[in-house]
């Protein structure tokens, strides 16, 4: 049986991530009755481990959860596994697009406003450089 720091230790991670996921019910410690201290087992640090590694792969929270309640009914999570990832991929996939049409945005402005001098607001116009933008790129 470990304590929350001995878990936290085994698993490469913080006791504030050990007690965060107790609190939000991923994990599920034993008792000491002596003296409350929360205890752990082996299990414990696979399922841990688990939760981890399925964060670095972009598994929120709530998806891991419904993956590991999955599996304790004795269901395989592996189709469901896939299809998030999938998913997943499609939506990188446009957030990226997404990332590089602005980031082509900014470059062409920073250009456009290397030859252009400072502005003054005057009550109708705050920054001529946004408002040039603006002006050049109407769909925004």
């Amino acid at each position: 049986m470990f304590t929350v720091s001995e878990l936290a230790k085994r698993a490469e991670v913080t006791p504030d991530t050990v007690r965060h996921y107790v609190h939000i019910g991923m994990l599920k410690p034993e008792r000491n009755p002596h003296n409350g201290y929360k205890l752990f087992t082996g299990k414990d640090v696979t399922r841990l481990r688990f939760i981890r590694q399925a964060q670095s792969l972009g598994f929120t929270l709530a998806e891991i959860g419904k993956i590991l309640d999955h599996s304790m009914v004795g269901d395989s999570p592996c189709p469901q596994v896939r299809e998030l990832m999938q998913h997943r991929i499609v939506e990188n996939k446009i957030k990226l697009d997404a990332l590089n049409a602005l980031q082509t945005r900014m470059e062409d402005a920073l250009l456009l406003w290397k030859a252009m001098p400072n502005g003054q607001p005057d009550g109708d116009s705050v920054c001529h450089l946004i408002e040039s933008v603006t002006l050049l790129n109407p769909k925004a």
